[in-house]
């Protein structure tokens, strides 16, 4: 789908606020309220917006770490990475996985309350994971920029 000025307009506007009224939206692009109704439908339908979410605070939930886990997997054919891959969706724990290039095979993000609760995810979770033979964990201290919103160029 190509996009124009109006729907990247719409876009980010969306990005900064999934809640925001049509009409509002309608208002801030410069549309009409059918014509913008129009626009995020068709955006929607060509699955430009997959979904709506709530963005939660991790601390406020009791969610103060968070872990980067590198893994290595015993094999990387098709068959290993998709058995792992399935694992891993069926974890709530895991936040994020990556299949990367390089050293390890995936990362992942978990969230974890303290240490213990990093033990336990690890015991119960992380430690079953299909094919893994290498696991290296590292914490982040702080987080100094965390967005969801992607770029959305004029270009």
């Amino acid at each position: 789908m190509k996009l124009d000025k109006l729907d990247k307009k719409i876009l980010r506007a969306l990005q900064d606020n999934g809640r925001i009224s049509n009409s509002d939206l309608a208002d801030h692009v410069g549309l009409s309220a059918s014509a913008c109704l129009r626009r995020v439908r068709t955006l929607e339908s060509e699955g430009v917006i997959e979904k709506y979410v709530a963005l939660l605070n991790p601390k406020k939930l009791g969610k103060r770490m968070s872990v980067f886990v590198e893994i290595s997997l015993g094999s990387q054919s098709e068959e290993a990475l998709s058995t792992f891959e399935k694992a891993v969706d069926r974890s709530t724990e895991i936040m994020e996985c990556h299949l990367m290039g390089g050293d390890a095979d995936y990362i992942l993000r978990v969230m974890a309350d303290d240490p213990v609760d990093f033990e336990r995810i690890h015991r119960d979770h992380l430690t079953r994971l299909p094919g893994v033979v290498r696991m290296r964990s590292s914490f982040a201290i702080r987080s100094t920029k965390q967005g969801s919103a992607l770029p959305i160029t004029e270009s």
